[in-house]
Protein backbone atom coordinates (compact mmCIF):
# COMPACT_ATOMS: atom_id res chain seq x y z
CA UNK A 1 0.00 0.00 0.00
CA UNK A 2 2.92 2.71 0.56
CA UNK A 3 4.29 2.15 -2.05
CA UNK A 4 1.25 2.51 -4.29
CA UNK A 5 0.69 5.72 -2.54
CA UNK A 6 4.56 6.87 -3.02
CA UNK A 7 4.35 5.64 -6.87
CA UNK A 8 0.95 8.13 -7.37
CA UNK A 9 2.43 11.15 -5.69
CA UNK A 10 5.81 10.74 -8.05
CA UNK A 11 4.47 12.44 -10.89
CA UNK A 12 2.87 15.54 -8.71
CA UNK A 13 6.24 15.75 -6.85
CA UNK A 14 8.23 15.75 -10.22
CA UNK A 15 6.01 18.56 -12.08
CA UNK A 16 6.48 20.43 -8.42
CA UNK A 17 10.49 19.75 -8.47
CA UNK A 18 10.46 20.71 -12.08
CA UNK A 19 8.44 23.89 -10.80
CA UNK A 20 10.95 24.98 -8.62
CA UNK A 21 13.97 24.06 -10.72
CA UNK A 22 12.69 26.72 -13.46
CA UNK A 23 11.53 29.46 -10.67
CA UNK A 24 15.12 29.02 -9.09
CA UNK A 25 16.57 30.00 -12.34
CA UNK A 26 14.62 32.97 -13.07
CA UNK A 27 15.27 34.17 -9.61
CA UNK A 28 18.93 33.79 -10.07
CA UNK A 29 18.37 35.85 -13.15
CA UNK A 30 16.77 38.62 -11.78
CA UNK A 31 20.02 39.28 -10.26
CA UNK A 32 18.57 41.12 -7.01
CA UNK A 33 18.94 40.28 -3.62
CA UNK A 34 14.90 40.98 -3.30
CA UNK A 35 13.04 39.54 -6.07
CA UNK A 36 8.89 39.22 -5.64
CA UNK A 37 7.96 36.11 -6.74
CA UNK A 38 3.82 35.47 -7.22
CA UNK A 39 2.23 32.39 -7.74
CA UNK A 40 -1.43 31.74 -8.88
CA UNK A 41 -3.43 28.67 -9.81
CA UNK A 42 -6.91 27.45 -8.92
CA UNK A 43 -7.68 25.71 -5.56
CA UNK A 44 -6.07 22.41 -5.09
CA UNK A 45 -3.35 23.19 -7.45
CA UNK A 46 -0.10 23.02 -4.97
CA UNK A 47 0.32 26.55 -5.04
CA UNK A 48 1.45 26.37 -1.01
CA UNK A 49 2.95 23.22 -1.97
CA UNK A 50 5.24 24.56 -4.72
CA UNK A 51 6.17 27.66 -2.61
CA UNK A 52 7.13 25.35 0.32
CA UNK A 53 9.32 23.93 -1.82
CA UNK A 54 10.78 26.86 -2.96
CA UNK A 55 11.53 28.65 -0.13
CA UNK A 56 13.45 25.10 0.93
CA UNK A 57 15.84 24.98 -1.86
CA UNK A 58 15.70 29.20 -2.24
CA UNK A 59 19.01 29.86 -4.11
CA UNK A 60 19.96 33.61 -2.83
CA UNK A 61 21.86 34.08 0.37
CA UNK A 62 19.51 36.77 1.68
CA UNK A 63 16.08 35.33 3.63
CA UNK A 64 12.91 34.97 1.50
CA UNK A 65 9.78 35.82 3.06
CA UNK A 66 6.20 34.23 2.22
CA UNK A 67 2.63 35.31 2.05
CA UNK A 68 0.21 33.19 1.28
CA UNK A 69 -3.55 34.95 0.34
CA UNK A 70 -5.46 32.24 2.64
CA UNK A 71 -4.11 34.24 5.32
CA UNK A 72 -5.74 37.55 4.12
CA UNK A 73 -8.91 36.63 2.42
CA UNK A 74 -11.60 37.86 4.11
CA UNK A 75 -14.07 34.56 4.08
CA UNK A 76 -15.57 32.76 1.59
CA UNK A 77 -16.37 35.43 -0.46
CA UNK A 78 -13.24 37.59 0.01
CA UNK A 79 -10.97 36.30 -3.34
CA UNK A 80 -10.91 39.74 -5.34
CA UNK A 81 -10.40 41.55 -1.49
CA UNK A 82 -7.46 39.44 -0.60
CA UNK A 83 -5.64 40.31 -3.61
CA UNK A 84 -6.70 43.64 -4.10
CA UNK A 85 -4.97 43.95 0.23
CA UNK A 86 -2.17 42.08 -1.25
CA UNK A 87 -1.39 44.54 -3.94
CA UNK A 88 -2.36 47.94 -1.57
CA UNK A 89 -0.37 46.50 1.59
CA UNK A 90 2.45 44.60 0.51
CA UNK A 91 3.48 44.34 -3.50
CA UNK A 92 3.37 48.18 -3.56
CA UNK A 93 5.26 49.20 -0.61
CA UNK A 94 7.53 46.13 -1.56
CA UNK A 95 8.53 47.73 -4.58
CA UNK A 96 8.64 51.44 -3.75
CA UNK A 97 11.42 50.53 -1.24
CA UNK A 98 8.89 50.71 1.88
CA UNK A 99 7.44 48.41 4.78
CA UNK A 100 4.67 46.30 3.79
CA UNK A 101 1.45 45.72 6.63
CA UNK A 102 -1.05 42.87 6.22
CA UNK A 103 -3.53 41.39 8.81
CA UNK A 104 -4.06 37.97 9.16
CA UNK A 105 -7.64 37.14 8.94
CA UNK A 106 -8.85 34.83 11.23
CA UNK A 107 -11.78 32.39 9.71
CA UNK A 108 -12.96 31.61 12.87
CA UNK A 109 -13.90 34.37 14.35
CA UNK A 110 -14.79 36.79 11.00
CA UNK A 111 -12.50 39.46 11.92
CA UNK A 112 -9.13 40.41 11.12
CA UNK A 113 -6.31 39.81 13.89
CA UNK A 114 -2.79 40.98 14.35
CA UNK A 115 -0.53 42.67 11.96
CA UNK A 116 2.64 41.38 9.93
CA UNK A 117 5.57 43.05 8.49
CA UNK A 118 6.75 42.46 5.26
CA UNK A 119 10.92 44.07 4.78
CA UNK A 120 10.86 45.54 1.10
CA UNK A 121 15.04 44.64 1.73
CA UNK A 122 14.26 40.83 1.54
CA UNK A 123 12.50 38.58 -1.54
CA UNK A 124 9.08 37.73 -1.25
CA UNK A 125 7.34 35.18 -2.09
CA UNK A 126 3.33 35.19 -2.44
CA UNK A 127 0.54 32.54 -3.46
CA UNK A 128 -2.82 32.31 -3.67
CA UNK A 129 -5.96 31.95 -5.84
CA UNK A 130 -6.90 35.02 -7.76
CA UNK A 131 -3.31 36.94 -7.24
CA UNK A 132 -2.08 37.43 -10.56
CA UNK A 133 -3.38 40.06 -12.80
CA UNK A 134 -2.13 42.74 -15.05
CA UNK A 135 -1.54 44.92 -11.65
CA UNK A 136 0.06 42.50 -9.75
CA UNK A 137 2.23 41.34 -12.65
CA UNK A 138 4.08 44.56 -12.80
CA UNK A 139 4.92 44.79 -9.05
CA UNK A 140 6.88 41.32 -9.35
CA UNK A 141 10.22 39.33 -11.08
CA UNK A 142 8.79 36.01 -11.25
CA UNK A 143 5.15 35.00 -12.05
CA UNK A 144 4.02 31.59 -12.31
CA UNK A 145 0.78 29.82 -12.57
CA UNK A 146 -0.11 26.56 -12.06
CA UNK A 147 -2.47 24.40 -14.22
CA UNK A 148 -4.01 21.62 -12.82
CA UNK A 149 -7.56 18.95 -13.73
CA UNK A 150 -10.79 19.84 -11.45
CA UNK A 151 -10.93 16.54 -10.18
CA UNK A 152 -6.99 16.34 -9.25
CA UNK A 153 -7.59 19.88 -6.98
CA UNK A 154 -10.86 19.09 -5.85
CA UNK A 155 -9.32 15.43 -3.91
CA UNK A 156 -6.47 17.51 -3.26
CA UNK A 157 -7.90 20.58 -1.92
CA UNK A 158 -10.36 18.51 0.24
CA UNK A 159 -7.58 16.11 1.47
CA UNK A 160 -5.92 19.18 2.96
CA UNK A 161 -8.86 21.26 3.99
CA UNK A 162 -11.46 18.35 4.93
CA UNK A 163 -15.22 18.35 5.29
CA UNK A 164 -15.56 21.86 6.02
CA UNK A 165 -13.95 23.06 2.45
CA UNK A 166 -16.87 20.93 1.03
CA UNK A 167 -19.79 22.97 0.70
CA UNK A 168 -17.76 26.34 -0.26
CA UNK A 169 -16.12 24.66 -2.93
CA UNK A 170 -18.54 25.64 -6.36
CA UNK A 171 -18.69 29.05 -4.48
CA UNK A 172 -14.39 29.68 -4.97
CA UNK A 173 -14.34 27.94 -7.91
CA UNK A 174 -17.29 30.63 -9.11
CA UNK A 175 -14.53 33.25 -8.23
CA UNK A 176 -11.71 31.52 -9.44
CA UNK A 177 -14.10 31.37 -12.82
CA UNK A 178 -14.78 35.35 -12.74
CA UNK A 179 -11.06 35.79 -11.90
CA UNK A 180 -9.64 34.16 -15.47
CA UNK A 181 -12.38 35.00 -16.92
CA UNK A 182 -11.34 38.61 -16.45
CA UNK A 183 -7.50 38.72 -15.67
CA UNK A 184 -6.14 36.01 -17.80
CA UNK A 185 -3.66 34.79 -15.14
CA UNK A 186 -1.97 32.29 -17.43
CA UNK A 187 -1.31 35.05 -19.83
CA UNK A 188 0.57 36.86 -17.32
CA UNK A 189 2.65 34.26 -16.23
CA UNK A 190 6.54 34.10 -17.47
CA UNK A 191 6.58 30.05 -16.01
CA UNK A 192 2.92 27.89 -16.38
CA UNK A 193 3.10 24.77 -14.68
CA UNK A 194 0.83 21.36 -15.89
CA UNK A 195 0.32 19.82 -12.11
CA UNK A 196 -1.11 16.24 -12.37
Amino acid sequence: MEHTAAHAATPLRAALEDGVTRIITAVRAVGAPNPVVLIDGRSGAGKSTLARALIAAWPLPTPVQLLALDSIYPGWDGLDEGRERALAQVLLPHAEGRNGLWQRYDWDRGAYAETHTVDPALALIVEGAGLLTPSTARMADVRVWLESSAPSRRARALARDGESYRPHWERWAAQEDAHVAAHAPARCADIALRVP
